[in-house]
Order: C-alpha cells, then sequence, then structure tokens
C-alpha cells in the first residue's frame, strides 16, 4: 500500500494545478491576490499539501509568486513584460509555422477554416469562448510542428496571457475583425512560402500586444 502514495500525491498535486490554473486563467483571481492553500484544498477535497506543491509549479509557470510573509500571490504583468510574452510568443509561433508548413494538406486547411468559422461565431455570440476557439486555431497549428517542447512552450505563453485576453474580449469588438487576421494566415500558409508564413504569423502575433496593453496594469 504504501508503494501507491506517490502516485496518489501525484495525482492529487495534478488535480490541484488543474484546478487552480484554470481559476487562473478565467480570471476568477485577480493580480495580487493571495491564494490560501486551505482553501483550494477544500474546494477540491484534498489535504494542503498537494495544493502547495501545485503552487510550487504554478510559480515555475510565472502565474503566481511565491513571498515569505504572503504566501502564494497571483502574479500580474506589467507593459514590458506583456510585450516580452507576445515577442516571444512570435518567434516561437513563427517557427512553429515553418516547421508545420510541410505537413498542411488540404485536409488540414479544411480544419483551419472549420475552426475559423467556430471562432467567428464565438465572437458574434459574445461569450468568453471566443478566447478558447482562438487558442484552438493557434493550437492547431502548432501542434503540426510535431516539435513537443515548442508546443508546450507556446501553450505556456497562451495561459498567462488568457485573464488579459478574456478581459480585452469583454471591452472591445476587435475580435470581431479577427477573422480577416486568421485568413491573412492561412493564405499564406497556402501560399507554400515558408518564409512568408512565418511573417505573417510573427507580426500577427505582435500586433495583439499594443491592444491588450491598456488593460495591464502598470505596476504590480
Amino acid at each position: 500500500m504504501p508503494a501507491n502514495f506517490p502516485e496518489m500525491s501525484a495525482t492529487a498535486e495534478v488535480e490541484a494545478y488543474n484546478h487552480v490554473q484554470r481559476a487562473l486563467r478565467l480570471g476568477r483571481y485577480k493580480p495580487g491576490d493571495r491564494l490560501i492553500p486551505e482553501e483550494i484544498a477544500a474546494e477540491i477535497g484534498m489535504s494542503r499539501m498537494p495544493v502547495r506543491e501545485a503552487f510550487r509549479r504554478l510559480a515555475s509557470d510565472g502565474l503566481v509568486v511565491l513571498r515569505p510573509n504572503r504566501g502564494c500571490v497571483v502574479a500580474g504583468l506589467t507593459v514590458d513584460e506583456l510585450f516580452e510574452i507576445f515577442e516571444i510568443r512570435s518567434v516561437l509561433e513563427g517557427l512553429a509555422v515553418r516547421l508545420a508548413m510541410p505537413r498542411i494538406d488540404e485536409e488540414e486547411f479544411e480544419e483551419l477554416d472549420r475552426l475559423l468559422e467556430r471562432m467567428e461565431r464565438a465572437g458574434q455570440s459574445g461569450g468568453g469562448d471566443w478566447v478558447v476557439r482562438h487558442q484552438e486555431f493557434h493550437g492547431r497549428i502548432c501542434a503540426l510542428s510535431q516539435r513537443p517542447k515548442l508546443i508546450h512552450q507556446i501553450s505556456a505563453l497562451h495561459v498567462v496571457i488568457e485573464p488579459y485576453m478574456r478581459i480585452w474580449f469583454d471591452d472591445c469588438n476587435k475580435p470581431l475583425s479577427a477573422r480577416e487576421e486568421h485568413a491573412a494566415v492561412i493564405a499564406a500558409l497556402r501560399s507554400g512560402d515558408a518564409h512568408h508564413a512565418e511573417q505573417v504569423m510573427q507580426e500577427h502575433v505582435l500586433g495583439t500586444a499594443p491592444l491588450l496593453a491598456e488593460f495591464v496594469s502598470p505596476s504590480r
């Protein structure tokens, strides 16, 4: 029986990590909020220890900060940090596009068109699903790179900015015009020119940063 304890603990840690990460992504907690391990443990029906371990993992992801006197505090982004994340995303997703190019056939183009339609419908409905559909579109292209570590790094960056994307979606009509930008990405992929497609993706990603910057607090 004792041999199963590490596995059980790991499973509980993953559950706690997923629970808190989702809450952070959805904006349930705001930058500067303190996360109480006892409260979160009670919510999901487990002891404090897996939650504390989950906090350490979330800290390594940049989603929370572990402070000696305040415990676990939700991290916030400065404007400079936001721009840095989008700069990194642009390079990584541009690379993903270049690597994905040889693997994109007509079936994949049809799937990207479907994802674009879903994104547009979500934007028109006014629900928070637009952010999810947006991530699915980018995730599909990145997955075609078949580079697990690259995909993981890109996904982690999307998680960090998701709360700001949701705030942005709630405050402006930009997502309603996003079809043209994403259609341009698909057109670049169809061109067969890997360098051009990489550049279009980089410009698309970088173009979002100034729009989100106004929703980021100038200081933590």
